[in-house]
C-alpha cells in the first residue's frame, strides 16, 4: 500500500462522494470533522446548476460543518476568469445561476461560456451559442463532464455532450475552466497554500476527478461511491488509492490498511 502520511491537505468532491442525490454518504459528516481538525480542505465541485452560497446551504443541511470559504466551484473559476481578462459572454447556462454572470453579458461577446443548462439547452440557444463563434467569439466550457448520477440514482447527460457538438461545429476547440483542468486543481492548492504534491484529491469521476488530479502533480483518491462504476478501472486510468467511501479516509492518510 501506498504511504499517505506526507499528505499535508485534501480536495473533496461533493456530489457522489459527500452525498448521493439528497442522502450523505454513511460516515461522511462524521469523518468531514475529523479530517478538518488535522488538514486544510477545499470542497470542490463541478457543477454549474449550483451557485457557491447553495452548495454551501445543501451542505449545512446535511449536516456537514463547513464554511462557505471552503467551498471551491467552477463557476467561480469562471467568473475569475473573465473578471481578469475583462471579457464579455453569451451564455448556456441554467437560469437559476445566470445571474452571477450578468454583468459579463454582451451582444457581442468575447466568449461562449457553456455550463450544464439543463433543460435551457434548446436548439435556439446553442444556435446563437454556435453563430456567436462563427462570428469570432471563443469557446469556454465551465465543465465538460459526461454525465452525472442524478437524484433518482440513473445516470443523466452533463454539458460534455453540448460542448462538444459546439466544438465540432465551430471547428474550434473549449478551453476548460472546471475539472479536470490543471489551472482549477492548482487555483484550489494555492488557496490552502500548499503544492499539489502534497495535496490528495478524493473524488467519484475516474476522468475529471483521478485523472486531471495526477496531471496536475496530485495523488488522487477513487471512492467506489457516485458516478463509479467497476469498468471505469479498465480505462487506463490508476488511481493512487481505492477505498469504500470517504469514510475510509482517515484510516488511509493514517498509514493503515483500508
Amino acid at each position: 500500500m501506498r504511504d499517505f502520511r506526507e499528505i499535508e491537505a485534501v480536495l473533496l468532491d461533493i456530489d457522489g462522494v459527500l452525498y448521493e442525490g439528497d442522502r450523505p454518504v454513511e460516515g461522511a459528516q462524521k469523518v468531514i470533522g475529523e479530517l478538518q481538525k488535522k488538514y486544510p480542505i477545499r470542497f470542490i465541485t463541478n457543477t454549474t446548476r449550483k451557485t457557491r452560497a447553495a452548495v454551501y446551504d445543501k451542505l449545512r443541511g446535511m449536516g456537514f460543518a463547513v464554511g462557505p470559504d471552503s467551498i471551491f466551484t467552477a463557476l467561480d473559476a469562471a467568473a475569475a476568469f473573465l473578471k481578469q481578462n475583462r471579457a464579455s459572454g453569451y451564455f448556456l447556462l441554467y437560469e437559476k445561476v445566470a445571474d452571477q454572470f450578468a454583468a459579463f453579458e454582451s451582444e457581442k461577446p468575447d466568449y461562449v461560456v457553456v455550463a450544464d443548462a439543463y433543460t435551457d439547452f434548446t436548439y435556439e440557444r446553442l444556435n446563437r451559442a454556435f453563430r456567436h463563434l462563427m462570428d469570432g467569439a471563443d469557446l469556454l466550457a465551465i465543465a465538460k463532464n459526461r454525465y452525472f448520477k442524478d437524484r433518482d440514482g440513473m445516470l443523466s447527460l452533463d454539458a460534455g455532450g453540448f460542448v462538444a457538438l459546439l466544438e465540432f461545429a465551430a471547428q474550434k476547440e473549449a478551453k476548460i475552466l472546471g475539472k479536470p483542468s490543471r489551472d482549477f486543481f492548482r487555483l484550489a492548492c494555492e488557496s490552502m497554500g500548499v503544492e499539489p504534491e502534497r495535496v490528495l484529491m478524493v473524488g467519484d469521476d475516474i476522468e475529471s476527478d483521478i485523472l486531471g488530479a495526477q496531471k496536475a502533480g496530485m495523488r488522487a483518491c477513487q471512492v467506489k461511491t457516485g458516478k463509479f462504476r467497476p469498468e471505469d478501472l479498465e480505462s487506463g486510468i490508476e488511481p493512487d488509492c481505492l477505498i469504500d467511501s470517504v469514510a475510509d479516509l482517515p484510516k488511509l492518510l493514517d498509514g493503515n490498511e483500508v
